[in-house]
């Protein structure tokens, strides 16, 4: 039923289209298949309470770097959220469920809590584009503020980021010209290519083409990861689904990787037969 479940959420997000979501919860659906039996209520709970709580410490908020403080402060302080240093590339850091167990995760998936938290106060919240990094922006009394979730929320606002580069990440410059918002899928996707790459490192391919068919589910106009998925399920042995995976590439109509596909088919199509 949780599965079932789990499925029916992620279509419904996928028809929805970029979004916003209701981004943590697609999260935390993504990870519930990964926790068969685990009781999804708790975790729900915790999810609203995080909306309220930052909501009852912004009430008042005079502009964005107040409501960007009080969100940092509930996050951290109250609720003890922040980067994993010790253990980054653990895959839990990217489980949603095991990130609100543990109170420690990565980059995205802390923006993903951030970002909940900052639409349950009211406040527009958005990922961005920061490669190699996850950062998140929010707009209070028409200003917008760009926040570190890794880094207990630092926050710098619109005007800070012009001109020469002010923010450091990973000893590393960020022009502000970098930081381009992406819609909840994207973030999403990204939250789950961390498990997949992961899986790739230690040579789990059966995990990668697991993961990947959760990124289809959400994002199935995606013609890339179709072909992914196909060259994962072609080296697990899985010819079949893969020959419909490379099909399903070439129906998306997409020239940068229409040719890839269609050598990858054929190629498939001289194993079979």
């Amino acid at each position: 039923m949780q599965d079932a479940e789990a499925r029916e959420f992620l279509s419904r997000i996928c028809a929805g289209g970029d979004g916003p979501h209701d981004i943590a919860t697609a999260a935390l659906m993504l990870a519930s298949f990964d926790h068969p039996g685990t009781k999804l209520e708790p975790f729900r709970a915790h999810l609203a309470e995080l909306g309220e709580a930052v909501r009852n410490e912004i009430a008042y908020a005079a502009n964005v770097t107040q409501a960007a403080l009080g969100l940092a402060r509930i996050m951290t302080t109250r609720f003890g959220y922040d980067g994993d240093r010790t253990q980054y590339d653990n895959p839990e850091n990217a489980d949603l469920m095991s990130v609100i167990h543990r109170r420690r995760g990565l980059p995205v998936a802390l923006g993903i809590l951030y970002i909940h938290a900052a639409r349950g106060a009211g406040l527009e919240a958005r990922g961005l584009l920061s490669p190699g990094h996850f950062l998140l922006m929010i707009r209070a009394s028409g200003s917008d503020a760009v926040l570190d979730p890794f880094s207990a929320g630092i926050a710098m606002e619109r005007d800070q980021l012009k001109g020469p580069p002010l923010l450091t990440v990973a000893g590393k410059p960020w022009e502000s010209s970098s930081l381009s918002p992406v819609s909840d899928i994207d973030v999403l996707l990204r939250l789950e290519n961390n498990i997949k790459t992961r899986a790739l490192q230690v040579g789990n391919v059966v995990r990668a083409a697991d993961i990947l068919s959760r990124m289809v589910l959400i994002a199935p106009a995606r013609a890339p990861l179709w072909l992914e998925w196909g060259r994962l399920q072609e080296a697990n042995g899985a010819l079949g689904a893969a020959r419909a995976s490379f099909e399903n590439c070439l129906a998306k109509g997409d020239d940068a990787t229409s040719n890839e596909a269609s050598l990858a088919l054929n190629s498939l199509k001289r194993r079979l037969n």
